[in-house]
């Protein structure tokens, strides 16, 4: 069985990603299964081990890390870290599918270096700061002190999208979903 290829999704908080990931994720002919990561929160709910990500100790976490057992991962908050186990990636593309990797900027640069032509990045570029910063108050979830930081950091994070193989501006969500759908196509084919 061929062994499957890594499509990196990486985007500005509040560029449209997870949404555009839903709808291309609905194409079974693009044999896509959703790489789940490894964290040391807290399960919130009804979360479930090995759903909704692989829960583990900060020791356990850090011990992945100094045995190299990870793709890529980061410490979002003091001993709060999220990452993508090797054994995920390995396991979904041992299958003879293609693992979609939701990853930060850095995250999608460093894991396209280490994958090379095996990987394909896409960034998801916002029409502009401002729209952003505009979705970002409609949605209505962070203070204007978080949406500043965002806002920030996204203007950050769209300097390094030239390093992506692709740059996918979302201003019409239809036509950003057709254009990533199509690059995942092509590259899957």
């Amino acid at each position: 069985m061929e062994q499957g290829k890594l499509i990196i999704i990486s985007a500005p908080s509040g560029s449209g990603k997870s949404t555009i990931i839903g709808h291309v994720m609905q194409d079974e002919s693009l044999r896509l299964a959703f790489s789940v990561s490894a964290t040391t929160r807290p399960r919130r709910g009804k979360e479930q081990h090995g759903v909704d990500y692989y829960y583990l100790t900060l020791d356990e976490f850090k011990q992945k890390i100094a045995n190299d057992e990870l793709v890529e991962y980061q410490e979002v908050y003091e001993g709060r870290f999220y990452g993508t186990l090797k054994s995920e990636v390995e396991r979904i593309t041992s299958m003879g599918k293609n693992v979609v990797l939701d990853l930060d900027v850095l995250g999608g640069v460093n894991v396209k270096k280490m994958y090379g032509d095996r990987a394909i990045s896409i960034f998801i570029q916002p029409p502009s700061v401002e729209v952003l910063r505009q979705r970002l108050i409609n949605r209505g979830t962070d203070s204007m002190e978080d949406i500043k930081a965002r806002v920030d950091k996204a203007e950050y994070e769209i300097s390094i999208g030239p390093q992506f193989d692709h740059t996918v501006i979302n201003d019409d969500l239809d036509t950003a979903v057709n254009e990533v759908h199509d690059l995942i196509a092509d590259f899957v084919a």
